[in-house]
């Protein structure tokens, strides 16, 4: 028998036939919520001539403090994989809304900071987006949404043996 949430998402992206496996369902159920949450991001940004990878760098930005991170580092940080971060800071650099210098101790390193104009504007969205958070997942308890955490931890990371409780 198969399951209503699963019904659902087939319905959703109009497949007829069934998954091939639970896992296999669970991978789709995933990259549609993951769609929908990107989607209610650009939603806030986007207006404001963002794009959803620019506003990460921002966010990381403005947690890296005065002293800034090498370019590298923000990509490390970045929720989606980016090889283009160069293009992304290119672009906010552009706008005025983080700044670059060399590193003088090692020159092949370059140091991004958030400008005050661009920690304004990450700034602008801090309220908004923890109301959207709690839109997204009003359909979870506070236990529900610390048990997704985890199981998503889980998936990320099935080796961990702090997942092996």
């Amino acid at each position: 028998m198969e399951r209503p949430s699963v019904r659902r998402l087939r319905e959703e992206i109009q497949q007829t036939k069934p998954f091939q496996d639970r896992s296999h369902a669970a991978g789709l159920a995933l990259l549609r919520t993951a769609d929908e949450a990107k989607r209610g991001v650009e939603a806030l940004v986007e207006p404001h001539g963002l794009s959803v990878e620019q506003y990460n760098v921002l966010r990381i930005l403005r947690g890296a403090g005065e002293k800034g991170l090498p370019t590298l580092e923000i990509a490390a940080r970045l929720l989606e994989k980016n090889p283009g971060i160069t293009r992304l800071v290119d672009k906010l650099e552009a706008k005025k809304l983080v700044c670059r210098a060399r590193c003088t101790v090692d020159r092949r390193q370059v140091f991004c900071t958030i400008t005050a104009a661009g920690a304004d504007l990450v700034n602008q969205f801090d309220e908004p987006a923890r109301q959207q958070g709690q839109q997204f997942f009003r359909g979870l308890t506070g236990t529900q949404l610390d048990t997704l955490i985890d199981l998503l931890d889980l998936v990320r990371h099935p080796d961990n043996k702090d997942n092996k409780k």
